[in-house]
């Protein structure tokens, strides 16, 4: 391991323990507070206002710190790592916070379904980054630094941190949901776990398809030959982006079940992130057709594979295409 990758691991494990500490410090005074022994006001208000305190931890530990972190390694590498983090950190803080209630199974599958969808997510990205930390940021980033140019590194701020805690938070509101209702087990319980079982398995195929087809023709390069122009096998035969509609069924499903517990407005954040993503579904086509070595065939491919959910290609449409 490289002394920058090294460097760059050591940040990534270290960037959260102001978070970490600070809830650890309210699981102790809590302690105390129990056993009549002081209590501060500051303590008190972190106790009976859970999702503010998140809100607040991802402000200073996450929008502020890992600010601050692009702006001396004029990098924004960091935020696409805990992407796949701070979830898992979440449902641990909402679980294990003084107030938490909710059924002890629902909790149980919860934390170890969002342990499942972290590890698949956090591999596919250090295997698609080589297994390098911080070895380049976002090429969306890349664009919006051309863009603003000077005015960069405050604009980052809020297009690149401050919008992930909205994203971020709004998608793992469930997660509050699940660990402040005690409610039994409902039949919408068990399809919303399905629904998020499925989509997790549905990301893992088509990433792990994706990570082939990009293997493959960097290969093929290598050898000086012609690359594969598109990927369309396995899921991505049905799907223009079959990852992007398993991440979709992941966060839904949770939807599904913060809503069986009476909190269906919890849905406005899976609905958000559902519109994020098709905007990035339509800046990634833009670059696709873009690379004149593959506008052509890629254009075909748009005209005749579904956008996110698996469906069969349209036949009349590419003779319709290949006609003009």
């Amino acid at each position: 391991m490289g002394r920058s990758n090294l460097k760059n691991a050591v940040i990534a494990l270290l960037a959260p323990f102001p978070s970490i500490l600070l809830h650890l410090s309210l699981l102790n005074h809590h302690y105390d507070y129990e056993r009549q022994t002081n209590q501060y006001p500051i303590w008190s208000w972190c106790y009976h206002h859970p999702l503010l305190l998140a809100n607040l931890l991802f402000f200073f530990n996450v929008n502020v710190l890992f600010w601050i972190t692009s702006l001396i390694q004029n990098s924004n590498w960091m935020i696409d790592l805990y992407w796949t983090v701070i979830p898992v950190m979440l449902v641990h803080f909402f679980a294990t916070h003084p107030l938490s209630l909710g059924q002890y199974n629902s909790w149980k599958a919860v934390i170890a379904l969002t342990w499942v969808w972290s590890l698949r997510l956090s591999h596919n990205y250090m295997r698609r980054e080589k297994w390098q930390w911080g070895a380049r940021e976002d090429w969306r980033f890349n664009d919006m630094r051309s863009q603003y140019g000077k005015h960069w590194w405050w604009v980052s701020f809020f297009a690149v941190y401050l919008s992930q805690q909205v994203f971020l938070i709004g998608v793992c509101l469930p997660f509050y949901v699940v660990h402040s209702v005690d409610k039994p087990l409902s039949i919408w319980d068990f399809v919303a776990v399905l629904v998020c079982l499925c989509g997790i398995v549905i990301a893992c195929f088509a990433d792990t398809q994706l990570h082939q087809f990009v293997s493959g023709n960097e290969k093929l390069k290598e050898l000086g030959k012609p690359v594969v122009l598109n990927l369309d096998r396995g899921l991505w035969y049905y799907s223009r982006h079959p990852n992007y509609f398993g991440e979709q069924l992941w966060w839904w499903g949770l939807a599904i079940l913060s809503w069986s517990l009476g909190h269906g407005w919890t849905a406005v954040g899976s609905l958000i992130n559902s519109m994020c993503l098709a905007y990035v579904t339509i800046l990634v086509e833009e670059r696709m057709v873009k690379q004149e070595h593959r506008s052509e065939a890629y254009r075909l491919y748009q005209k005749t594979t579904s956008v996110w959910v698996p469906w069969f290609k349209s036949s009349a449409a590419a003779e319709k295409y290949k006609s003009t």
